[in-house]
């Protein structure tokens, strides 16, 4: 099932690339969280979400809003990651997809001839309540971080 606007965000909590964990109850009623779901780390769309929502860095901030990535990839992949590409925002740890299924970003892929489970491309837009106010699934990397700012900035 889709998860849609006006739901609950799922709550969950996750090791970071540094193996502190983050909780999104936590963060109910300080900041907004763009939860942004990715296939791997290092690979060329995924570089360039995590850069485009890095530059975008100070302008959330303003809008008092925490950019938070996830993907399967182990925390030690995730801080080779951020540090290869200087990345701010937090990447998170979901090694056994217990997150991306409740988020239901999970869908089946071949690949030479193998099916196996992957991440559909995915951001969520929740409010400071733990509401999710957008749900996007299946967008594309170029550009996204823009989009995603554009709506945190029609946030009441």
């Amino acid at each position: 099932m889709l998860l849609q606007a006006g739901m609950d965000a799922p709550q969950f909590e996750l090791p970071d690339a540094d193996m502190k964990m983050f909780s999104l109850e936590a963060q109910r009623g300080k900041k907004n969280v763009v939860l942004y779901f990715y296939p791997k780390d290092d690979t060329p769309g995924c570089t360039m979400e995590a850069t485009e929502f890095t530059d975008l860095d100070d302008n959330f901030i303003r809008f008092d809003t925490l950019v938070v990535g996830v993907s399967r990839d182990e925390c030690l992949s995730h801080a080779e990651f951020r540090d290869k590409y200087g990345l701010s925002v937090l990447l998170l740890s979901d090694a056994e997809a217990k997150v991306c299924k409740k988020y239901g970003v999970l869908y089946d892929k071949e690949v030479d001839g193998h099916k196996k489970v992957a991440i559909q491309r995915s951001t969520f837009v929740i409010d400071k309540q733990g509401k999710l106010r957008h749900t996007l699934y299946g967008v594309h990397a170029h550009g996204h971080a823009d989009e995603i700012f554009n709506l945190i900035k029609e946030l009441k």
